[in-house]
């Protein structure tokens, strides 16, 4: 939950409690008609600012990212192998986790940072 949103819950709460007082006090012996009005209209807009903060929007959905590499020349495709225990390692294997690819082995379950080391 973002910030935004835990203060329209906090202002909601607070619109719908003193709504509520004021909807109370029109009951009472020194009680005003306009004191039920403005607990209404109160309560109303509390009611309002929890349901605007509480749907969804569209487009805040978790979004898959493919990254597409394109190579400055002749790629050889080598078998990637877990370095614990040697074992074959496949493209779902793979994660992107903050913007580095990490590998999980799934028959050891060791988990490493994928490295590129230089050609030369």
């Amino acid at each position: 939950m973002n910030a935004g949103k835990t203060i329209a819950y906090i202002i909601a709460a607070i619109l719908i409690l003193f709504g509520v007082l004021f909807i109370w006090a029109t009951f009472s012996p020194e009680g005003n008609t306009g004191w039920l009005v403005v607990g209404i209209i109160s309560v109303a807009i509390g009611l309002g600012l929890i349901f605007l903060a509480g749907r969804k929007r569209p487009g805040l959905e978790k979004q898959d990212v493919n990254v597409k590499i394109d190579l400055s020349g002749d790629v050889n495709l080598d078998t990637l192998k877990c370095k614990s225990c040697g074992g074959t390692l496949t493209s779902e294997n793979i994660k992107l986790v903050a913007g580095a690819p990490f590998v999980t082995c799934p028959y050891c379950n060791t988990t490493y940072q994928l490295t590129e080391e230089p050609k030369w």
